[in-house]
C-alpha cells in the first residue's frame, strides 16, 4: 500500500529554515544544524536514512525548494535526495509557474500548477508505478519545504509525519505551522539520537 509521508527537520522552535532561506543560502542562517543527522554516523541516524530514501516512490516538494535544490550551489552527485542510498525517485513539484529549464536534467520532474492535492496524486501514481516495476510497497515523500508539507496536512493528505528535531533553537526562520484546524496525531515512535530526535506520527483521517 503506497502511503503519503512528509518528512521533515525542523528546529525546537518550529523553524525548517534558519532566518534569510534564500536561493543562494537555502537553510537560512544556521540552518544546516537541522540537518546534522543526515550527515551522522550514528547507526540509528543512518538506518532512518536509509529507511527513508528506501520506501520514496516519489518525492513531493514545493517550488522555493525545488529553486535550491535545482540551484547552481544545490543537488550534485554527493549531496541529494538519498545520494549515496538508493536510486533516484520520481520528483513532483507544486508550483504557479514551471521553470524554463532545468539543470539537474537527469532527474524525474513533474510541474503541477493546480495545488498539493493533484501533486500528491500525480507522486502516488508515479509510486505505485515504480512500486509495481520493483515489486514492493513504494510511498510518497513530502519533502518540503514547510508551507507544502503544511498544506498537505492541511488538505487531509497525510497518513504519516516524520519530524527530525534538531537539539538547535533558530529564533527566526520558515516555520513548519502558521495556524490551521487543530489536529491530534497519534504517536507511532520517537528515536531519540544526538543530533536529532527521530518523531513519527500517524495522521488520523
Amino acid at each position: 500500500m503506497t502511503r503519503i509521508i512528509a518528512d521533515i527537520s525542523v528546529s525546537l522552535d518550529g523553524f525548517v529554515t534558519g532566518p534569510d532561506p534564500g536561493p543562494d543560502n537555502g537553510l537560512g542562517t544556521g540552518g544546516e544544524a537541522l540537518h546534522a543527522w543526515a550527515f551522522s554516523d550514528d547507526p540509528d541516524d543512518r538506518r532512518i536514512l536509509s529507511e527513508g530514501t528506501a520506501r520514496s516512490g516519489a518525492v513531493v516538494l514545493g517550488r522555493h525548494l525545488f529553486d535550491v535544490v535545482d540551484g547552481p550551489d544545490g543537488w550534485d552527485d554527493t549531496v541529494g535526495y538519498g545520494a549515496g542510498e538508493v536510486g533516484r525517485p520520481a520528483f513532483v513539484v507544486v508550483t504557479s509557474s514551471p521553470p524554463e529549464s532545468v539543470r539537474l536534467a537527469d532527474l524525474d520532474w513533474t510541474f503541477v500548477t493546480t495545488g498539493p492535492t493533484d501533486a500528491v496524486a500525480a507522486a502516488r501514481e508515479r509510486a505505485e508505478a515504480a512500486a509495481s516495476a520493483g515489486g514492493k510497497d513504494l510511498d510518497v515523500v513530502l519533502m518540503g519545504g514547510g508551507a507544502t508539507v503544511a498544506s498537505a496536512l492541511e488538505a487531509g493528505l497525510l497518513d504519516t509525519l516524520a519530524l527530525h528535531l534538531a537539539p538547535v533553537v533558530l529564533g527566526a526562520g520558515t516555520p513548519l505551522f502558521t495556524g490551521g484546524a487543530p489536529r491530534t496525531l497519534v504517536r507511532r515512535s520517537v528515536v531519540p539520537t544526538p543530533t536529532a530526535t527521530h518523531l513519527t506520527y500517524d495522521v488520523p483521517r
